[in-house]
């Protein structure tokens, strides 16, 4: 099978979408299937392959780390003659939100081919984190989709509502295992896609599901709604996700698909842990991209009003790392907290591997919050502020019970005791297996499969 993916962003940019498709090109490769990855070329010199079909581009910000390319005539006329050689496609994978679905929708319109959609991200809630004038940004991303898709029609799968919004020919969710909700273990919780024998939506015809009333025709969802209608198959990260996804109506039945962690790599770092935890005092790791909406700052807060006597380790970089080291060099807290940049990402895992906790604070934003399985797979438990991520991991969690840096503090403060008295909670052992790039790719073959056929 030749699957071509479209992205926003090169995917030797940074950034945990592009992580992701990287994994998941080397994985299908592996399987033997054939993929062309599309997205604005690079600012800067980093690896090439042979799959990569880099689109002219204009860097977008100063440190030219990521670009963007006009959807138009232009860079269709582009896409199809470096295409030309690389024919024949079997199915197109938009694996993007902005720019890059609407280069990949219309090359999907163009040549009559089958699309899957993964939803990675929650435009509404970053649009809101980063953007002045969240409301203003939200209408003119409408209108610029509804210019830029003008032509392309909805597949045969989905139908438009009153409202111009696209609702998908569907009973409702499926697969989610008798009586079982959408939490860790259950049919579409456990990250392996559908349920065995329950209807695929590309194929349930005639049974429309209701698109919420009281929705704006220009907010994040009505957005998502637009690019799913153009779509043969909807995935999703997280069964919470999924869940908000079907609830606004963007599409009535999702297909859940855990981005995955490299089998090689999760192999190597449980070969080279130790079952006997090193001596010493609890302790918490958080790693991530220092932006508001990931909330490194409360965190740090939480750490001074905790008063816990633990080693603190921060992950990655950003433009809050200034006011973060601001705020501890002022408090002194009695924890011992490093900053230790951006790391490799088997380096990453090692830490995560050897910490007695990693730290999760960011609260509506990640639709799977990919950190916390990723320690889950090597055995590491979390304190979690997001309940949705929560539920999904199941077990070995403390959960943080709302979203102030009190309840954060406090949640802190139990785990460091839990360590500290050799009782930390456990998690889900089945992650490690369940968390395995091989059988995420497995499953996404299958929906690659049903909406070739139903493209048909």
């Amino acid at each position: 099978m030749h699957v071509v993916m479209f992205a926003d962003q090169h995917l030797e940019s940074l950034g945990g979408a592009q992580v992701s498709m990287r994994l998941q090109k080397r994985f299908l490769e592996r399987a033997g299937h054939v993929v062309t990855i599309v997205a604005p070329r690079l600012h800067r010199d980093a690896p090439d392959d042979a799959a990569y079909l880099d689109l002219p581009s204009i860097a977008i910000t100063p440190d030219r780390e990521y670009a963007l390319t006009w959807p138009g005539a232009r860079t269709d006329r582009f896409v199809d003659a470096q295409m030309g050689a690389r024919l024949p496609v079997d199915v197109v994978h938009v694996q993007a939100d902005f720019w890059g679905a609407f280069i990949g929708h219309r090359y999907a319109a163009r040549h009559g081919l089958p699309v899957v959609h993964t939803m990675h991200n929650r435009v509404d809630v970053g649009i809101e984190a980063t953007a002045p004038f969240p409301g203003l940004v939200l209408r003119v991303l409408n209108a610029w989709a509804r210019r830029a898709l003008r032509g392309t029609a909805p597949s045969r799968d989905v139908v438009p509502d009153a409202a111009g919004a696209a609702r998908s020919r569907d009973a409702g969710p499926v697969g989610r295992g008798a009586g079982a909700g959408r939490g860790a273990g259950a049919g579409r919780g456990a990250g392996a896609g559908r349920g065995a024998g329950a209807e695929p939506a590309s194929v349930r015809a005639g049974r429309v599901a209701a698109v919420p009333s009281g929705r704006s025709a220009a907010d994040g969802w009505a957005y998502l709604r637009r690019l799913a209608a153009l779509s043969h198959a909807v995935t999703a990260p997280s069964s919470h996700f999924a869940r908000r996804l079907e609830e606004h109506g963007v599409a009535s039945a999702v297909d859940v698909i855990w981005n995955g962690i490299d089998d090689d790599v999760l192999d190597a770092a449980l070969g080279a842990g130790s079952s006997v935890r090193r001596p010493g005092r609890p302790r918490f790791i958080w790693l991530g991209r220092m932006s508001p909406e990931k909330r490194l700052l409360p965190f740090v807060e939480a750490v001074i009003a905790s008063g816990i006597d633990a080693e603190v380790e921060i992950v990655g970089g950003g433009a809050q790392l200034r006011a973060a080291r601001r705020l501890i060099e002022r408090a002194l807290p009695k924890a011992t907290v490093t900053f230790s940049g951006r790391l490799p990402y088997a380096e990453t895992l090692r830490r995560l591997a050897d910490a007695d906790a990693v730290v999760q604070t960011s609260i509506g934003f990640e639709t799977q919050g990919m950190t916390v399985f990723e320690a889950a797979s090597l055995g590491t438990p979390a304190v979690v502020s997001d309940p949705d991520i929560a539920d999904e991991l199941g077990s070995g969690t403390w959960r943080v019970t709302d979203a102030t840096v009190p309840a954060l503090a406090n949640a802190l403060r139990r785990a460091a005791a839990d360590i500290a008295a050799g009782t930390p909670v456990e998690p889900d052992a089945s992650i490690a297996e369940r968390f395995r790039q091989s059988s995420r790719t497995a499953a996404m073959v299958d929906v690659y499969r049903r909406a070739v056929a139903a493209g048909r």
